[in-house]
């Protein structure tokens, strides 16, 4: 029996260490000076979305090495439950053990994609922002040829943001 749980403990660092494997890489490394020329800039962020293809790939199978792994823990926890006497511990509380942890486990997990959506939502944020400092340069030129704006619709743009409060999570638009 503490055999299976020093193998759930180790399984369980694992997971750990891919989570935060998984963290380091979501991190935006696009490296860009405000002295670095508009080409030095643009191919910075060409370089990134290049890269982002292979970093896609490469979550997705963190993601499930995350998942095998989970389940080979519910398979040593389902062990641990069958071999414990009822004496030590009823199924009620073992039920509600495995339960726990599967939730934190779950909390975990959701814990690394609120990161990600909050990531991207800076992200879009940023490109919402370039596309309106775009417009409002083009917009006097584009009403005098075409008669009409070139873009509409920033007043009512927003991005999702995932807040905590320590108990509930809330997604929330925030306006750009």
């Amino acid at each position: 029996m503490e055999q299976t749980q020093a193998e759930i403990v180790a399984l369980k660092s694992q997971i750990q260490a891919l989570l935060e494997e998984r963290a380091a890489l979501t991190i935006n490394k696009v490296i860009s000076d405000e002295n670095d020329s508009p080409q030095a800039m643009v191919e910075a962020y060409r370089r990134q979305a290049r890269e982002n293809a292979q970093l896609s790939v490469e979550l997705q199978g963190i993601d499930a090495a995350i998942a095998a792994l989970e389940g080979k823990i519910k398979q040593k926890q389902g062990k641990l439950v069958r071999r414990r006497s009822p004496s030590e511990t009823s199924q009620a509380e073992s039920k509600q053990l495995i339960l726990q942890q599967q939730l934190e486990e779950a909390k975990e997990v959701a814990q690394v994609h609120a990161e990600r959506i909050n990531q991207l939502a800076g992200e879009l944020a940023a490109e919402v922002r370039f596309l309106k400092a775009c417009a409002n340069q083009l917009s006097p030129m584009y009403w005098q040829i075409y008669y009409k704006p070139f873009i509409t619709g920033f007043k009512t743009i927003s991005v999702p943001y995932v807040r905590s409060d320590g108990e509930v999570w809330t997604i929330v638009n925030r306006i750009v």
